[in-house]
């Protein structure tokens, strides 16, 4: 996120247009509306938020209750914090809540609102989450990518393997290896150069720049844009994050346009080849008469970028929570060793048949979601008509939050909820889709994730592997009780600082060696 300095001069400007006026907010006394602090002029709720809003709406939340009303500029935003009030939402009610809000995000980053993110509910984005669903990554498609996911993790595991005893700043090499990923499922081929003296014609960004676009385009879809509430002070784009993301527009185009042209160029050399991968196949339905809604260029590559960022990102992510948790816990770390040595033992490497007998790595990556959910914040919804909600008149366009982040740490749901234990889901059946409100890894109802099984196919195995082949050791002089758990806000949140690690392999040595033969 932009530095709170400068987010706080953009509201020290705004609060000095507030004295100026004489507009007062005043709610109408007929309707019932939920509790919340009361707005100032023209910013309403906009300075009680920091530079991580989901605690910052957390802390309101203590005092006002699991439903709240703020309003940012002069819009009305109800926040969720319980899982009782997100079910409301996403659940009771989630047909009137499926829209998303015209943001500047979806505007500038997102082809006009032609993604899965930010397209408002409606014939294109029924479609889309069908395609997703059915076409993109149904089961047989899944399966058919394994070869791809075991043949990256072999390189993976095999590159941190030439790393042993040196410090590894394990955040990058997983970013990569999730882009390696994505790429090759959804792409074909990385179309990146993965260093300096790799030049191919398939190439025109380098690994680093195309990974630091796709972390730009998570840290400027979650930002707090004062544009965005206060639409006569857009022009300013105070913050800046406009022009940030016209200009992460123009880089990712020019990508994915690059990949679209390659592709279309090989399918004119043999027009009868069948759909090669997600590229391929969208490129197929959009040349088909009957579809609902006409797939576009832009609709085309705007459900691309959706596959590159997310299966990226949150990826790479959830992992490197989970590791930052395992090395502040010495027990959790053991109990992980304990039954990936007995169920898998010293002789072979996790695969992804394995993963059903694995339940305290389930656990960790499980308990990683809860305290350190994907998105802190769900993506905001929007309120189609005017409704009642528990109890309250809620009116047509107000927007909804659900404060993932809160839900996780609500002492009503969980017990000792502020401390990482993995056993809380040893033997509990609890969902992990949805239809629990207590833990929402990858949201529910209309809008959640529907390609949450390869993220988790990814996520499982690799983290296996990282336990299984390497004993992980903090630098010298480092503690346990050193590692930041600090947040970098975004979309969805990382850790604040990158954790340095000693990697040391603990398998067979002929185990590491079948890895390079393979690579």
């Amino acid at each position: 996120m932009q530095s709170f300095h400068e987010f706080l001069l953009g509201l020290i400007l705004i609060a000095a247009l507030a004295l100026l006026s004489r507009v007062i907010f005043k709610r109408p006394s007929q309707r019932k509306l939920p509790p919340g602090p009361k707005p100032w002029p023209i910013i309403g709720n906009l300075n009680l938020l920091d530079s991580s809003p989901h605690r910052s709406l957390h802390s309101l939340s203590q005092k006002y209750g699991e439903i709240m009303l703020l309003k940012f500029g002069k819009f009305p935003v109800l926040v969720a914090s319980s899982p009782h009030m997100a079910k409301q939402f996403l659940k009771v009610h989630d047909a009137n809540f499926a829209t998303r809000p015209s943001l500047a995000a979806g505007k500038y980053t997102a082809y006009n609102y032609s993604d899965m993110t930010w397209a408002p509910y409606g014939p294109h984005w029924r479609q889309a989450r069908k395609i997703f669903l059915s076409e993109v990554f149904n089961a047989k498609r899944l399966e058919f990518f394994e070869p791809i996911r075991v043949e990256e993790r072999r390189i993976f595991v095999s590159r941190l393997h030439s790393l042993s005893g040196k410090p590894v700043v394990l955040r990058d090499h997983l970013s990569n290896y999730a882009l390696s990923n994505i790429s090759r499922m959804v792409l074909s081929n990385k179309y990146f150069s993965e260093t300096a003296d790799d030049h191919h014609r398939n190439s025109i960004f380098k690994l680093h720049e195309l990974q630091g676009m796709l972390d730009e385009w998570f840290l400027l879809n979650g930002v707090i844009n004062i544009g965005d509430w206060i639409p006569w002070l857009s022009f300013l784009d105070l913050q800046g994050y406009v022009k940030r993301m016209k200009e992460l527009h123009k880089k990712l185009d020019k990508f994915i346009e690059f990949v679209i042209d390659d592709h279309q160029g090989r399918r004119a050399a043999d027009k009868g080849f069948p759909p090669k991968d997600v590229v391929d196949m969208l490129l197929v339905m959009a040349e088909k008469p009957n579809l609902e809604v006409k797939l576009t260029r832009d609709c085309v590559k705007a459900l691309l970028q959706d596959l590159l960022t997310g299966g990226t990102d949150t990826s790479a992510v959830t992992i490197e929570w989970a590791i930052n948790e395992v090395l502040r816990h010495p027990g959790v770390a053991e109990k992980a060793r304990e039954e990936l040595d007995r169920v898998i033992g010293r002789k072979r490497w996790v695969e992804e048949s394995d993963y059903s007998e694995l339940p305290y790595i389930s656990a960790i990556i499980m308990e990683s979601w809860r305290l350190h959910p994907l998105a802190p914040l769900l993506a905001p919804h929007c309120a189609m008509e005017d409704c009642k909600v528990a109890g309250y008149d809620i009116q047509k366009g107000t927007q909804v939050l659900i404060n993932t982040w809160s839900i996780g740490r609500d002492p009503n749901a969980w017990d000792a909820p502020q401390e990482f234990l993995p056993e809380r889901f040893l033997g509990e059946d609890i969902d992990m889709t949805g239809s629990n409100f207590s833990f929402l890894p990858f949201g529910s109802g209309r809008r959640s994730c529907p390609v949450y099984k390869l993220g988790l196919k990814i996520v499982q195995t690799t983290l296996a592997n990282l336990l299984h082949g390497f004993e992980l050791r903090l630098v010298e002089g480092m503690r346990p009780q050193d590692i930041c758990m600090e947040e970098l806000y975004g979309l969805t949140v990382h850790p604040k600082d990158s954790l340095q690690l000693i990697m040391e392999p603990k398998l067979a040595p002929h185990l590491y060696q079948a890895l390079i033969v393979d690579e």
